[in-house]
């Protein structure tokens, strides 16, 4: 040998245990002491000489096949635990073949179709146990002389006789005890299935795959996959629906229900001081965290008053959350309309009326600022009335109240008008139920994972509670109120931020508690099922319409773009003012919206998509910035929403094919034709009005009919070539490859200009 070997290695190739070559070594005078150890060239050439020798003297009586040298006990250790081995063997099928023969005369007739797969096992047992060719020799010949001889002659035959005889016994062995019926859930994924039949996940995943499904351990399966691992398995399975969504809503008993406070949300203009009012009420001053002094996402306050306790939801004012002012107005039993005195009904005022009518709700309205010197209570309510909200005072229907949220005037009068018109809905729910409400704004928090603010509006929330929400569900780790206190159970009307979301949830999902947390899960990944397949489906379909729509607009430009955001309202909102700005020339197309920072899923969907990123009051990871470098991928962040918007729209317009203006510089009149040989038809021409350029457009016209349209060739005037000639001079013309010109006809030059879109 060229190098030395270690210990464990040549061990491996003599096909003994190290731990005995290494005896042999020390006994031989030869020290080791580990099998890491290497031995040199000529010890290890010395060790292959003396196993070989030994393998040698070892090959001669076995060929022989002499029923006393077949006894003697052979000298190496692995020979020995072989044959003790074989022995033992032999000995326990004996004893088991002694104690049929006592219960039942076997049966002298033997199948050979039984009798070869006993020898294929047999086979397969001594082959998994590493055993010489000798042994594998033997094992062949016994195979051989079974076949030969049915009748049990030799002891080394015995057990294969056994296996034969006792015929019975295999066949209760093959058929082990199966379920008739297994009863699995609708969508249970491959692990629960695995589990139901008792079978190896791993089993489970080649059988799919041998039924052309491709599926992890983890993937939800449908109904007809389910039952057709049940025929294969040959079981009848029965497929378990799980509750619907009628069956997660409890019928209302009377006597069970209870007043509950009031929800109430407050609506207006940007500006006119919505969460000024709630600092006034929680002696609180949110308006600090907000960029720009602009409330970016909703909020839900729990107010106590010493008349009764108040839910306040705090919606954004911008025109921008239209979508998320109207989620307000769906779970609100009162709306507060506040408008600055100072300011009068806005845009946005309209709006905020439409949404509390809309969800049916009763309207209070708060004229703010009516300290300062400019305020008129007065024409708010003038423009009010005539937006149908007529005040009490004036025989109307709608409380108004004259309020300062900087200087606290009025506030308590609010409160108790708010309250006593809670008392004349009559606000009641089921404390004593499982619990269902609204979210209401929902983040992913890095230290805490999915939480939610949900809004409570039947039964009572515990801590350990099963839910789901929308296509996500979980198990309610941690409760806290708007303070931040840890909270054991939220009741009806009250807000909370919930721990323990599988995922982060939509703002607007319906929060329901379940009994199991198991069905909630399935039920969540039924959902997400059926929402992948209704998109897929909407992928798929078009109508005529779209189609030719289509097709006329083949220059339409899309504006792709992923959108990442600290919350999810955020998100709505952004998408749905994004959505607003498309027009038939350039489209908007959000391919992924999320909450989060910008990650490197992200970096890399964009450069694929083509797509632009936008990021709304969050920040790239340190691997997303290098990576979007790498792959020359744009991204914008942004902490006002309305700073997002406008850079939309200009880059929106940017795509946009711009406008051709064509005007008019100059007409002249062709006088003369000239025929110049190897050039062609020179018009000789007067100029009528402007002037004619060269290098200019020209379009020739005779009796007002468009005869060609192209380039002026040359411009001269005599024999020199001019860059343009004014009107009342003569000019020679020549049109670049037209030669069809007659006395009479028009020229007229033009130029095009490119003017910008705007959307």
């Amino acid at each position: 040998m060229a190098q030395g070997e270690r210990i464990h290695s040549l061990a491996k190739k003599l096909g003994i245990k190290s731990a005995e070559l290494i005896e042999k070594l020390n006994s031989e005078g030869i020290k080791v002491t580990s099998h890491m150890n290497v031995l040199d060239p000529e010890k290890v050439e010395l060790v292959l000489k003396m196993y070989s020798s030994k393998k040698a003297g070892k090959k001669e009586p076995a060929k022989r096949a002499t029923k006393a040298k077949e006894k003697k006990a052979p000298k190496s250790a692995k020979d020995k635990s072989t044959a003790s081995v074989k022995k033992e063997a032999a000995a326990k099928v004996s004893k088991k073949g002694k104690k049929e023969k006592e219960e039942k005369k076997p049966s002298k007739k033997a199948e050979l179709t039984v009798v070869e797969p006993a020898i294929e096992k047999k086979k397969e047992k001594i082959e998994k146990k590493g055993s010489e060719s000798t042994s594998v020799e033997k094992a062949v010949k016994t195979e051989e002389a079974i076949k030969e001889t049915p009748t049990p002659s030799k002891e080394a035959e015995k057990p294969q006789l056994t296996l034969v005889e006792d015929k019975s016994a295999v066949e209760k062995e093959e058929e082990a005890p199966k379920e008739k019926v297994i009863e699995i859930n609708e969508g249970a994924t491959v692990k629960e299935v695995a589990e139901k039949m008792n079978v190896p996940v791993k089993e489970l995943m080649g059988k799919l795959i041998g039924l052309g499904v491709m599926a992890n351990i983890n993937q939800s399966l449908d109904s007809d996959t389910i039952e057709l691992i049940g025929m294969s398995y040959d079981t009848e399975i029965k497929i378990a629906k799980l509750e619907e969504e009628e069956a997660l809503e409890e019928e209302e008993e009377e006597e069970n229900l209870e007043p509950r406070p009031p929800v109430v949300t407050i609506m207006g203009h940007v500006d006119h001081g919505k969460t000024s009012l709630l600092d006034a009420i929680r002696e609180t001053n949110v308006i600090a965290g907000e960029a720009g002094g602009i409330t970016q996402h909703i909020g839900a306050y729990h107010v106590k008053h010493e008349k009764g306790t108040i839910v306040f939801l705090d919606t954004p004012g911008h025109h921008a959350f239209t979508a998320m002012r109207a989620r307000g107005a769906q779970v609100t039993d009162i709306v507060v309309l506040i408008v600055a005195a100072d300011d009068g009904v806005m845009p946005q005022t309209k709006e905020a009326i439409d949404h509390a009518r809309a969800a049916g709700v009763p309207i209070i309205v708060a004229v703010n600022k009516i300290d300062k010197p400019n305020a008129d209570p007065q024409k708010v309510r003038t423009a009010l009335s005539e937006l149908g909200l007529v005040p009490e005072e004036w025989g109307g229907d709608t409380i108004f109240v004259d309020i300062s949220a900087k200087k606290r005037i009025n506030i308590n009068d609010l409160l108790e008008l708010i309250l006593l018109q809670a008392e004349l809905l009559e606000l009641k729910a089921n404390p004593k139920r499982r619990a269902v409400g609204t979210i209401i704004e929902s983040k992913l928090d890095k230290k805490r994972g999915p939480v939610a603010t949900v809004l409570i509006q039947k039964g009572t929330l515990r801590i350990g509670d099963p839910f789901i929400a929308g296509t996500n569900s979980g198990k309610v780790r941690a409760l806290f109120d708007d303070k931040g206190k840890r909270l054991l159970s939220a009741g009806p009307s009250m807000p909370v931020m919930v721990l323990g979301f599988s995922g982060v949830p939509e703002a607007g999902d319906t929060f329901t508690v379940t009994e199991d947390e198991k069905a909630a899960k399935q039920m969540a990944i039924m959902r997400l099922q059926k929402k992948k397949e209704a998109s897929f489906s909407a992928a798929k379909k078009i109508t005529l319409e779209e189609l030719s729509e289509q097709i006329k607009s083949g220059i339409a430009k899309e504006l792709r773009i992923i959108l990442k955001t600290d919350v999810h309202g955020s998100a709505q909102a952004i998408e749905d003012s994004l959505n607003k700005l498309s027009t038939s020339d350039v489209k908007v197309k959000i391919i992924h919206s999320a909450t989060g920072g910008v990650n490197e899923s992200d970096v890399i969907l964009a450069s694929a998509s083509n797509a632009i990123i936008i990021g709304f009051n969050v920040r790239p990871s340190a691997k997303a910035v290098a990576l979007a470098e790498q792959e020359k991928v744009d991204m914008h962040f942004y902490t006002v929403i309305y700073d997002l918007i406008d850079e939309m729209k200009s880059t929106m317009e940017g795509l946009l094919e711009p406008r051709i203006k064509e005007q008019q510089i100059g007409r002249a009149q062709v006088r003369e034709v000239f025929h110049i040989s190897k050039v062609g038809k020179v018009a000789g021409s007067y100029v009528l009005d402007g002037k004619i350029e060269r290098n200019s457009n020209v379009r020739l016209v005779r009796d007002n009919v468009i005869i060609y349209e192209g380039k002026l060739a040359s411009l001269k005037r005599f024999k020199d070539d001019v860059k343009e000639v004014p009107a009342g001079y003569e000019c020679g013309i020549r049109i670049e490859n037209f030669n069809d010109i007659k006395v009479d006809d028009i020229i007229e030059a033009f130029v095009r200009e490119e003017v910008k879109r705007k959307l």
